[in-house]
């Protein structure tokens, strides 16, 4: 056991194994990006028709009472 323990810890690491760690961690932080870029508009979107809402609720009270 302690001999593959030690060829396991001693052994470089596998070229391809990092870059793909390394393209996965990119990725993950351009997913993250865009996911709170997203939240973001859709917060500004959902504002925008709470806002919109309180118009047109004001314009028909404005009308029914004309």
């Amino acid at each position: 056991m302690a001999k593959a323990l030690f060829g396991h810890v001693t052994m470089a690491p596998d070229r391809r194994l990092l870059d793909e760690v390394t393209k996965l961690r990119a990725r993950v932080n351009s997913l993250e990006f865009d996911n709170t870029r997203l939240r973001a508009e859709n917060d500004r979107l959902a504002a925008a028709v709470a806002g919109s809402e309180n118009d047109e609720f004001l314009r028909l009270a404005e009308t029914a009472m004309a």
